[in-house]
């Protein structure tokens, strides 16, 4: 009898670990579909609202690396023009640290310049998840790398050149 009790508990244990894992998880994909759907809708109040005070972005380009203010003085303009950009999820996978107070995902996503990948770091304050640093790269089909490295070759030999000067 022992043994069925502890069966059960162990497996009561692992069904609410299971349900809250899946909870956070809703309410992560919660906060990056209206980050991302605030950007569509040129809604900068609430796009930045759900970045911690502390993040960063970065972007695409090799020197678009942004702290909150950074990014919100440069992405302004566009919000102020009623059209920022337009991402959707197409695919997301979101993990947690062991305490449950930071997730980390990566996802596609379907933009304006086709498949992007997006990668972030969330942390749970107060109750609420704010992203707390996200990466935007451009995807490459791996056979199309030979043709696409001569294109950008010369903008960044200028970066790469400025860079490694710097840390001499």
């Amino acid at each position: 009898m022992k043994k069925i009790r502890l069966f059960i508990v162990l497996f009561m244990g692992i069904n609410l670990a299971f349900a809250q894992n899946q909870t956070q998880k809703a309410a992560i994909n919660k906060v990056m579909d209206a980050w991302h759907l605030a950007a569509s809708k040129a809604d900068l109040k609430a796009y930045f609202d759900l970045m911690d005070k502390e993040s960063i972005f970065i972007g695409t380009d090799a020197t678009e690396r942004w702290n909150k203010q950074d990014f919100m003085i440069w992405a302004k303009p566009y919000f102020d023009k009623g059209k920022a950009w337009s991402f959707t999820s197409l695919e997301r996978h979101i993990t947690f640290s062991a305490d449950g107070k930071t997730a980390w995902l990566d996802e596609l996503l379907n933009t304006q310049m086709k498949i992007c990948r997006g990668s972030g770091v969330l942390e749970k304050k107060n109750g609420k998840w704010l992203i707390k640093h996200y990466v935007l790269s451009m995807t490459v089909p791996n056979d199309l790398v030979d043709t696409l490295v001569p294109l950008k070759t010369p903008a960044e030999n200028k970066i790469i050149d400025s860079l490694t000067s710097k840390n001499k």
